[in-house]
C-alpha cells in the first residue's frame, strides 16, 4: 500500500498544481476609484448633513431675517454681512469681499388697468421688467394688440403697431417634462424683447408671465435694450390668470391699457461677491461653488437662491466637521447682481483670469432647494467619463442623471477659461411656480430635500478633490 501511495502521491499532486495553474488569472488591475470606500465616506458626508446640517435654520435667517436683498439695496448690504458671519461659522479660513459694480433700479409705484368699451377700468396684478424704463409716473393709455408669435408680428405694418400696447400671451409648454427646457425656450423668443417691439413702433410690451402655474401670480423678468434703441419702452409681466382673460376679451372686442409706472435707473454703485475658502493641503489649485446671494425687490428668494446659498455654506461645515483633508482649495462665491445685470459672475471670472489661478472644477447650484437628480455636466468628454465611473455612488442618493451639458448658472463665464463646470440637477416640477414671483418664500422649501441636495453637493466635492 506504501507503494502504491508513493506513486500515486506525485500523479495526484502534479494534477493538482496543474489544475491550479490553468485557472489561475492574472491579477487585474485596480481603478482609480477602487482604492477607496467610497460607499462609506458617502455615507459619512450623507449622515453628518442629514443629522446636524444647518442649512434650513441658515435659510430661514437669511429669508426671513433679511428678506428681500435686491441689488444696491439696504437688503443686500445686510445679506452681505449675514454671509460673511455665516462663511467664517461654516469654517472658512479666507473670506473677502470682491468690489462689483451693479445697476441702480428703482422699480416704484406701478399699476396696470384695462377697460372695454364704456366700462370701468379693472386693476390687472402686474410686475415691471427688470431695469425696465417707466412711464414717468404718468399714465400711459392706448389699445391692447395681441400678437401669437414673430411670424405674426412680422406681418403687422408699421401702422398696426404704432402706439399700441403689444400683449404676448406666449405659455410654458406643458408637455415639456424637463421645466427649464420649457423655460429656456419661452424665455428667448425675441417676441419677448421691448426691444423688437419698440422698433415696430409699439408704446409698451405687456407678456404672460413664464411659470407653469395656472395661478394669477405675476413672475418678474429682466429686461434687455439694444444699444441702438432710440425710444425704450416700458415692459411688464401679468399672471397666466389674467393672460388668459384678457385673450378672450381681445378676441371679442377692443381693450384699452392704462399703464403708470414710476420706475427708473439712477446709475449704479458697489455691491459685492462674498467669497470664502478653505485651503488645499496639497496645492493651491480651486474647486469653486457658486449661488446668487441676491434676489428680487419683492421676494424672499428661497429656492431662487436662498437654497443654493445655503447647501454652499453647508459643503464647506461638512468638510469642516468630517475633517476631510482637502487636497486644493474649496471655494464658496455668493455672487452679487444675478437677477438683473450678472455683473456678479462676470466680475469673478474676470478675477480669476486676471490672477491666473489654476480652477480644476466650478459646480452652480440655482434650481431651487428641491430633491436632488444628477449633475449636468459642461466639460470635455474625457471629464465627464471619469464622473460616469462615480454614478453607482451616488445612486443610493436618488442621483441618476449624468446626461445634461449645460451650465447656466452663475458659473458660465468660467467656461471661457476652460474650466470643467457642472451644475446641480433637482426636481423642478415645482420650481416654476414659484420662481421670480412673491410666492418664492421660505415655507415652499422642504428640510429634508434641501440638504439632500448639500449632502450630494458635498460628495461630488469630495471625489473631485480626490481624483482630478
Amino acid at each position: 500500500m506504501k507503494k502504491i501511495f508513493i506513486i500515486i502521491l506525485p500523479l495526484f499532486l502534479s494534477g493538482f498544481l496543474f489544475s491550479q495553474k490553468k485557472t489561475q488569472k492574472k491579477p487585474q488591475k485596480k481603478s482609480t476609484t477602487a482604492k477607496f470606500n467610497y460607499h462609506d465616506e458617502f455615507k459619512q458626508i450623507s449622515d453628518e448633513i442629514l443629522t446636524n446640517g444647518t442649512a434650513y435654520e441658515n435659510l430661514e435667517e437669511l429669508t426671513k431675517g433679511i428678506g428681500p436683498r435686491f441689488s444696491a439695496t439696504l437688503g443686500y448690504a445686510k445679506a452681505t454681512e449675514w454671509a460673511e458671519r455665516k462663511l467664517k461659522e461654516a469654517g472658512a479660513e479666507n473670506i473677502w469681499k470682491q468690489d462689483v459694480r451693479v445697476p441702480v433700479w428703482i422699480r416704484g409705484r406701478e399699476s396696470l388697468q384695462i377697460k372695454t368699451g364704456n366700462g370701468d377700468w379693472k386693476n390687472i396684478r402686474m410686475l415691471s421688467f427688470g431695469n425696465s424704463e417707466g412711464t414717468g409716473g404718468k399714465d400711459l393709455t392706448a389699445d391692447i394688440l395681441l400678437v401669437k408669435d414673430i411670424p405674426e408680428l412680422n406681418t403687422l405694418t408699421s401702422a398696426q403697431v404704432k402706439d399700441k400696447i403689444i400683449f404676448v400671451n406666449s405659455p410654458i409648454d406643458q408637455k415639456i417634462i424637463n421645466t427649464v427646457d420649457s423655460y429656456l425656450i419661452t424665455a428667448k423668443s425675441k417676441l419677448l424683447s421691448a426691444s423688437v417691439i419698440g422698433k415696430k413702433g409699439a408704446k409698451g410690451l405687456i407678456i404672460r408671465s413664464l411659470t407653469t402655474a395656472s395661478d394669477d401670480i405675476p413672475h418678474a423678468k429682466m429686461i434687455y435694450y439694444e444699444p441702438d434703441d432710440r425710444i425704450k419702452i416700458p415692459a411688464v409681466t401679468i399672471g397666466a390668470k389674467s393672460a388668459n382673460e384678457l385673450e378672450k376679451l381681445l378676441k371679442k372686442q377692443t381693450v384699452k391699457a392704462r399703464l403708470n409706472m414710476s420706475a427708473e435707473s439712477k446709475g449704479d454703485a458697489i455691491n459685492h461677491n462674498i467669497i470664502g475658502e478653505i485651503p488645499g493641503k496639497k496645492d493651491s489649485k480651486v474647486i469653486v461653488l457658486g449661488a446668487q446671494l441676491d434676489s428680487w425687490d419683492f421676494a424672499e428668494g428661497a429656492h431662487d437662491d436662498g437654497s443654493g446659498v445655503v447647501q454652499c455654506l453647508e459643503v464647506l461645515r461638512a468638510i469642516k466637521a468630517l475633517d476631510i483633508n482637502n487636497n486644493h482649495t474649496i471655494r464658496v462665491v455668493l455672487y452679487a447682481n444675478s437677477e438683473n445685470g450678472g455683473q456678479g459672475r462676470e466680475s469673478y471670472a474676470a478675477y480669476v483670469k486676471k490672477k491666473d489661478e489654476k480652477h480644476i472644477f466650478a459646480l452652480g447650484t440655482d434650481s431651487g432647494g428641491y430633491s436632488p437628480r444628477g449633475f449636468s455636466l459642461d466639460m470635455a468628454p474625457q471629464r465627464r467619463r471619469l464622473i460616469f465611473d462615480w454614478k453607482s455612488y451616488f445612486l443610493p442618493y436618488g442621483v441618476y442623471d449624468f446626461d445634461q451639458t449645460y451650465a447656466i448658472q452663475d458659473i458660465s463665464p468660467l467656461k471661457k477659461l476652460d474650466i470643467p463646470l457642472a451644475e446641480l440637477v433637482v426636481d423642478t416640477q415645482r420650481y416654476f411656480d414659484y420662481h421670480h414671483s412673491s410666492e418664492d418664500t421660505f415655507d415652499k422649501v422642504n428640510k429634508r430635500e434641501l440638504l439632500l441636495g448639500a449632502v450630494v453637493m458635498t460628495q461630488m466635492i469630495f471625489m473631485i478633490d480626490k481624483n482630478w
